[in-house]
């Protein structure tokens, strides 16, 4: 396969035997029928490097045939070689190869001058239980949170709550940074560590304000990866690695020249990935883990972008024939 583009942007062509996607990814790739006709299988596996007792995934490989037209008698098609399913490198192989095609018809603007430096912890949690009486690992109820917040959904929604000064159903003030910094990837983490606080914060950004994130993963309750999803924006994804981010050494490494434009952001187990983006799209934009189950226990939260000084750089107004919910 040739991959060409990713979550709607092209990226300059990249010749894979595999990709590796993830929840809400999309790529596209191109795939040249130029062998004997035959009947050839496409394989999938699912990709899993939870820890033993959260590794529960459906191990069995789904399969389809590629078949040629024409007259012939199909032999046996042997499957295709796929990486083991916990391997990580693999997984990385791609990410790590896309780029952007940065030229004159597809310039790459990447931000260089941040006005906003954000750094989110990505983690598993749990609550405790009386008795150890819920379903979740050690009897605790399974949660999930960024920087240390589990998010609450309210009953009025954030928009409307926005649009129409609505007090009370949400804070503007979600942390830059972590409220607690350990060493995020240590194989032995304290217990209370895993307690989040519940919250419904967001962050309010100005209009084209500048802005970098590094989602950095944590280790708690055995750690995972998640696929990070905002809505309203593509971002460029401008660095990753595995372990504890390096603030003095890691953004020496970035790509600022044609990296990958992106709306869903692979964060390693125990490893960190740094996005850029310009705030130009005004209006209440959600971002979350796209495993279900992660952002059903709190692995979300939302930018609020405000209006810029233009009718064309202002949010529109609710239409008069938009049905409740």
């Amino acid at each position: 396969m040739i991959v060409v583009g990713t979550d709607g942007s092209y990226t300059k062509p990249l010749t894979q035997d595999y990709i590796t996607i993830f929840p809400g990814q999309t790529f596209d790739v191109l795939l040249e029928a130029n062998q004997r006709p035959n009947h050839y299988y496409m394989a999938a596996i699912t990709y899993s490097e939870a820890p033993a007792g959260l590794n529960i995934y459906d191990n069995t490989t789904t399969t389809a045939i590629v078949q040629y037209r024409g007259y012939y008698t199909p032999s046996s098609p042997p499957l295709p070689h796929l990486p083991a399913y916990n391997d990580t490198n693999a997984s990385l192989q791609v990410m790590a190869s896309l780029r952007s095609l940065a030229d004159a018809e597809h310039p790459c603007n990447v931000p260089l001058s941040m006005s906003t430096n954000l750094f989110y912890t990505v983690s598993l949690n749990s609550y405790p239980c009386v008795n150890d009486s819920c379903l979740g690992v050690n009897g605790t109820r399974s949660a999930s949170s960024i920087n240390n917040i589990s998010f609450h959904t309210p009953t009025i929604d954030i928009l409307e709550a926005y649009y129409y000064n609505i007090s009370g159903v949400y804070g503007d003030k979600f942390p830059s940074f972590p409220p607690l910094v350990f060493n995020f990837t240590y194989d032995y983490l304290p217990l209370l560590y895993q307690l989040p606080s519940t919250g419904t914060e967001v962050r309010v950004l100005e209009y084209n304000s500048t802005v970098e994130i590094v989602f950095q993963g944590t280790n708690l309750v055995g750690g995972t990866n998640h696929p990070i999803h905002l809505h309203g924006h593509s971002f460029y994804v401008v660095g990753w690695g595995l372990g504890n981010f390096d603030e003095n050494k890691d953004p020496l490494r970035y790509n600022l020249v044609d990296p990958p434009r992106q709306n869903t952001i692979y964060v390693p187990r125990n490893g960190w990935a740094t996005i850029r983006f310009e705030a130009s799209n005004p209006g209440v934009w959600f971002m979350h883990c796209h495993i279900e189950r992660h952002l059903s226990w709190g692995m979300e939260t939302a930018f609020i972008v405000k209006n810029g000084k233009h009718p064309e750089a202002q949010m529109l107004p609710p239409p008069s024939d938009m049905p409740p919910c």
